[in-house]
């Protein structure tokens, strides 16, 4: 997940299957269960869009395991041929808009508004946003399939850990269960079954980021490109259609995302920063989620001429503060995934990425444990829970710079371009196969204390410049901070980025990538 799912929301739909549920799914178990689920599939949930980092996690997962979903899932030309059923929508990179409040969005022909940078070359290996409950039901389908014993609308009730095992008690399909399991791995997210069960503390206190949600699905959202072209904003060709890609507003008030689904449907919600007086007060919007919507798109014409004609598809959804941290991910006999462990805020979508990896070194945890037993060794589950720590921490960075430099667009496209070389280098690193154990990496270099330090020199930076995020900046201030960028990624920078002929215009290169090859130590020849 990348965002939670919409809980006990009294909004949520069950939405109906393709087909009938599997009867292995409803049918009654005496053994204990492999998995268990408070609700059932298949739901609405948010945390929809993927990288190419999340592509190359379920592709080696496919690889390891004999999973051909997986990799058919892990690009969008790949999951047109082999699942067309399953709803999805192309991403073809990372669009971004600088709105001004009460102002009709305004560009010219350098994008002092709009950044686009390119995640693939072309649409057949593309990144895909997933219409999760889709995704999510087939998971499960193929889960059941291959063996696992899946329990759903089950209640965990109370978790007991001792040296024998792990004492699950609760009630599943209206029945009380009692069972005992060698280890538990709590996928619960924002629920945080097992920090409840066991008392493991929150470490809220070390996010920086705040924010609250607004969100839903929608039908007849227009294209931005259209709408800004038509107010008389300029709009010059980028490597992608602006529309094929996790699309970002930002606002005085936080930011805005869209995901558009290849059926017509966009995924869309605001994300709102505490920082200064929204003018939502959330316990209005709490209960009155589509007046705050409406009072949000009504503050940016050319974002409430983008949703004229929308229709939602369900009651718009709100969530107070959408942050959690744990103060451990991992114990005897026990572990959390990192969405379960923290999650900070989907700017820059992250969280998909972030969870795979979770999912393959738990995986690769108990492989190790052929030869010693059934559990994980204590030394893999402190590196697991050491590299969670050190990832939510770098997130953390990377988003709360994001919001304090969405005020001036240029300060933020440069802080987002540290990220875009991180991930690029790490990209192309992997597929290329020069990174030996690419699951243990730190995610975002997080396992690199000096690059670490790059993305907290950037916070620090844009603090002292941007004075809370909701002013423009001097010219000489700007000018700096795009200096020191441009040095610090130059190690890293194999995609061309933070060049001011392309004019915020970032294409895949793969001619430049080639030029580059010896920042990856290799030369032309080992690269072709």
């Amino acid at each position: 997940n990348d965002l939670p799912d919409r809980g006990e929301d009294p909004a949520e739909q069950r939405l109906p299957a393709d087909g009938n549920q599997d009867e292995r799914i409803q049918r009654q178990h005496a053994e204990p269960p492999d998995r268990v689920e408070r609700r059932c599939h298949p739901r609405f949930a948010i945390g929809e869009s993927t990288t190419p980092l999340a592509n190359l996690t379920l592709e080696r997962l496919a690889r390891r395991y004999r999973l051909p979903d997986l990799h058919a899932l892990a690009a969008h030309g790949r999951w047109m041929r082999a699942f067309p059923e399953l709803r999805r929508g192309l991403k073809r990179g990372f669009t971004f808009y600088h709105q001004q409040a009460n102002t009709p969005y305004s560009n010219d022909a350098a994008n002092h508004a709009r950044l686009l940078v390119a995640a693939s070359p072309n649409d057949a290996v593309a990144d895909t946003h997933w219409l999760r409950a889709d995704v999510d039901h087939h998971l499960v389908r193929e889960a059941v399939a291959a063996g696992v014993d899946y329990r759903e609308s089950a209640e965990i009730e109370t978790v007991a850990l001792d040296t024998a095992g792990v004492d699950l008690r609760g009630r599943s399909g209206g029945k009380p269960f009692a069972e005992v399991v060698d280890f538990v791995i709590d996928a619960s997210g924002p629920a945080r079954v097992l920090a409840r069960h066991l008392a493991i503390p929150s470490a809220l206190r070390k996010l920086r980021t705040r924010s609250a949600l607004l969100y839903g699905h929608f039908r007849g959202v227009r294209s931005f490109e259209d709408v800004g072209s038509e107010e008389g904003a300029k709009m010059p060709e980028g490597p992608y259609p602006d529309h094929h890609a996790a699309v970002h507003h930002l606002l005085r008030e936080g930011w805005m995302y869209l995901l558009a689904f290849d059926h017509g449907v966009t995924s869309a919600g605001f994300l709102l920063a505490p920082d200064l007086k929204t003018g939502i007060d959330p316990q209005w919007a709490a209960v009155h989620p589509d007046a705050a919507w409406r009072r949000l798109l009504q503050r940016y014409p050319s974002i409430e001429k983008q949703f004229a004609e929308a229709t939602p598809l369900f009651p718009i959804g709100f969530r107070p503060m959408i942050q959690h941290r744990m103060a451990a991910a991992a114990g005897p006999r026990w572990a959390v995934l990192p969405h379960t462990f923290a999650f900070v805020d989907p700017l820059f979508s992250t969280g998909i990425a972030w969870s795979l990896l979770g999912v393959e070194r738990l995986a690769l945890a108990f492989e190790s444990t052929t030869k010693r037993g059934r559990l994980p060794e204590p030394a893999t589950l402190a590196r697991y829970q050491k590299l969670l720590a050190a990832e939510a921490d770098q997130i953390d960075r990377l988003v709360c710079g994001g919001y304090l430099s969405r005020g001036d667009f240029g300060l933020f496209t440069t802080h987002a371009l540290l990220y875009f070389a991180t991930v690029g280098f790490a990209e192309v690193s992997q597929r290329v196969g020069i990174v030996p154990d690419p699951a243990w990496r730190g995610f975002l270099g997080a396992d690199d204390a000096g690059w670490a330090a790059l993305f907290e020199e950037s916070v620090q930076k844009i603090r002292r410049a941007a004075s809370g995020g909701h002013r423009p900046v001097s010219a000489r201030v700007r000018t700096a901070f795009d200096g020191w960028l441009r040095q610090v990624i130059a190690p890293r920078n194999i995609g061309g980025l933070a060049d001011p002929a392309r004019h915020n215009l970032y294409p895949v290169d793969l001619d430049l990538l080639l030029d580059r090859c010896s920042l990856l130590g290799m030369d032309r020849a080992a690269m072709l």
